[in-house]
């Protein structure tokens, strides 16, 4: 299984509160991996964009949640 797919069969079993935490926790370490890039390099700096992804999937999974309720 891709890493991609068993990201989304996480999101599926997460309430909204936890996607909430995990969006605020994926969030603050985008910042800090973004801060350290600019100081120096990043050994992969692609790292970024699946981070920018992840994010992405979590709001819609929290938007798709919502709109459950």
């Amino acid at each position: 299984m891709s890493k991609k797919t068993e990201f989304l069969k996480t999101l599926q079993g997460m309430n909204e509160q936890d996607l909430r935490v995990r969006l605020a926790d994926d969030q603050q370490r985008l910042k800090k991996m973004e801060f350290a890039h600019a100081i120096s390099p990043l050994e992969n700096p692609m790292s970024i964009r699946g981070l920018r992804r992840d994010i992405a999937r979590l709001k819609t999974a929290l938007e798709s949640k919502q709109q459950q309720a």
